[in-house]
């Protein structure tokens, strides 16, 4: 591939984003093929060399704030006439709650997500208490009254610290799993907004 043709895909791929960051990362990608080329590498070397085309794009609007695309894909393309303007005002109190309704049903989905984690956390930090209480409990009646009694508290406050360990770890990937879950969400709202 040319580095005329690389250029020309890079633009295409990246059309979504911003223009000045599109120019920025065309030229640093031009640039960086002029180099290659001075450095002994052939044009096609050079350009296969930078990465494809699909790569800068998902590392380009990977590292875009969303903020900034959204901003970008609200910039009107041409100025309204007075119809669609009159159409909107007409329209708004349909296209607006509709759009506010499911802003508030994806969010409140979000939340539920990490409720759950919150109350895994909790129950985890609950088995922590009974056993460090049991091991504690058991150990007094022990020494101090019921046997029987002390090894049953103990034997249960054991029970509980092993059962945290377990929990520790499904509470530890269920974070992290909430946590790709979200970036995934961000990149795919990312890379539509940007096509």
């Amino acid at each position: 591939m040319s580095k005329q043709e690389f250029l020309t895909q890079l633009r295409k791929g990246l059309s979504g984003l911003p223009q000045a960051d599109i120019e920025e990362l065309l030229t640093f990608y031009n640039e960086m093929i002029d180099d290659r080329e001075e450095e002994g590498l052939s044009e096609e070397e050079a350009v296969l060399s930078v990465g494809t085309v699909d790569e800068i794009v998902a590392q380009a609007i990977a590292e875009t704030p969303l903020a900034k695309i959204a901003k970008e894909r609200i910039k009107p393309k041409r100025r309204l006439n007075w119809g669609e303007i009159v159409l909107l005002a007409l329209g708004s109190p349909i296209w607006l709650s509709l759009g506010i309704a499911a802003f508030v049903v994806i969010l409140s989905l979000y939340f539920s997500l990490w409720s759950v984690i919150i109350s895994l956390w909790a129950v985890f930090a609950s088995f922590i208490a009974c056993a460090f209480g049991g091991v504690f409990a058991g150990t007094i009646f022990i020494c101090y009254s019921n046997v029987f009694s002390g090894i049953a508290i103990l034997s249960a406050g054991l029970v509980c610290a092993g059962i945290s360990i377990f929990l520790f770890f499904a509470c530890k990937y269920a974070t992290k799993g909430i946590f790709v879950l979200t970036k995934k969400i961000i990149l795919g709202i990312k890379k539509e907004a940007v096509q």
